[in-house]
C-alpha cells in the first residue's frame, strides 16, 4: 500500500461525551483509531501515525508521528482525561499539517483525518482558505463526520473537501449516523481506508459509510456487510502483491550475478614476472641472449674440445 504519514485529531471536546454512539463518542473514536493505525502500518511497515486532539484549550499533539501502537493507546488514554470545551478545527488542521511538514521520510505521503463530532465554529470562507493552503501544501485531509451530523456542520466540511480534493483524489468526507454498528466497524468499509472505490455509487465528498456496496470493489463483496473481511481481503491482496515484487527482484539479481560469474576473465601471465629483464629484453622470449656487444652467447657453443 501507500508509504504514508497520518496524522490523526480527535474531537475530545465536551461533545464527545455523549453516549449516542456505543459507549461514548471519544471512546468509539479511540477505536477507530486504533483500526487507522493498524491499517496504516500494516499497509506499510514504513508508514507512520501521529495522534492530536482539538479540543480543550487549544490542539495538543500527543504523539508524533510513530510505528509503535503502544503510544497511540498512551496518547488515547490521557487524552481522555482532557474531555472539556470545544473543537478548534481550524487550528488542529494547521498544527497537524506543520507537524507532517517536519517529517523524517519526505517520500511519506502526507494525511490529515480528522474525527469532527461537535458544532463547527469556524466560517465556511475561513475554511476554504485553509483547504487552499492544505492543497497547495499536497496534503490530504478525511473528514470523519459523526454526532452533530446536522446540516450546517455537513455543509462547512463538504465546502472544505471540495477545495481541497479539487479534481484529485485522497481527500474524503465521511458521515457516519449513529447505529447499531461500531463507528470503527462502519469506517473499515469506507473510501478513508479503502479508496477511491470503496465509496457507494453515489460517491462524492458526502459518501455515507453505510451505503450500499461499491461496484468498483474488486473482490465482488459488500464491503458494508462484512467490513473486516473486506479489509483483510484487500491486505491480503497487497500483501501477495509486494511479495510477488519481491520475489522478482530476487530472481533478477540472481540471474544478473549468475552471468557476471559465468563470464570467464582472460588468461593472464604471471602478473609478478617483470616485463623486461635486467638487458631490456622481454621475459620469457625463446631468442637468444646477447652480450653487450651483440655477439651470441659462447655458452650455448657446443664444447668441440
Amino acid at each position: 500500500m501507500v508509504l504514508e504519514a497520518v496524522m490523526i485529531v480527535v474531537d475530545n471536546s465536551e461533545s464527545s461525551r455523549n453516549g449516542d454512539y456505543t459507549p461514548t463518542r471519544f471512546e468509539a473514536q479511540a477505536d477507530a483509531v486504533n483500526v487507522i493505525f493498524q491499517n496504516v502500518v500494516q499497509g506499510n511497515p514504513e508508514s507512520s501515525v501521529g495522534l492530536m486532539s482539538m479540543g480543550g484549550k487549544g490542539p495538543e499533539v500527543l504523539v508524533t508521528l510513530t510505528t509503535d501502537q503502544g503510544k497511540i493507546l498512551d496518547g488515547l488514554h490521557r487524552t481522555k482525561k482532557k474531555i472539556r470545551g470545544s473543537a478548534h478545527l481550524a487550528t488542529g488542521i494547521q498544527v497537524a499539517g506543520l507537524a507532517l511538514k517536519h517529517r523524517q521520510n519526505k517520500s511519506q505521503r502526507a494525511r490529515i483525518i480528522v474525527f469532527v463530532c461537535s458544532p463547527v465554529e469556524e466560517i465556511e470562507g475561513d475554511l476554504i482558505k485553509l483547504a487552499k493552503k492544505m492543497k497547495k501544501t499536497n496534503i490530504n485531509v478525511d473528514f470523519v463526520l459523526f454526532g452533530d451530523i446536522d446540516e450546517d456542520n455537513h455543509k462547512k466540511l463538504e465546502a472544505f473537501n471540495r477545495e481541497v480534493k479539487g479534481s484529485g483524489e485522497g481527500s474524503n468526507l465521511v458521515t457516519i449516523a449513529p447505529s447499531g454498528k461500531l463507528l470503527s466497524d462502519q469506517l473499515i468499509s469506507s473510501p478513508i481506508l479503502l479508496g477511491e472505490g470503496a465509496a457507494s455509487s453515489g460517491g462524492g465528498a458526502g459518501t455515507e459509510a453505510a451505503g450500499g456496496a461499491s461496484d468498483d470493489f474488486p473482490f465482488g463483496i459488500d464491503p458494508s456487510l462484512d467490513p473486516e473481511l473486506a479489509l483483510a481481503l484487500r491486505m491480503s491482496m497487497e500483501e501477495e502483491k509486494a511479495r510477488q515484487e519481491k520475489k522478482a527482484r530476487e530472481e533478477a539479481d540472481a540471474a544478473k550475478k549468475a552471468s557476471l560469474e559465468s563470464v570467464k576473465e582472460e588468461e593472464e601471465g604471471d602478473e609478478s614476472k617483470p616485463l623486461l629483464d635486467k638487458a631490456g629484453e622481454a621475459s620469457g622470449s625463446g631468442a637468444k641472449k646477447e652480450d653487450k656487444g651483440g655477439k651470441p652467447d659462447d655458452s650455448d657453443k657446443m664444447d668441440t674440445s
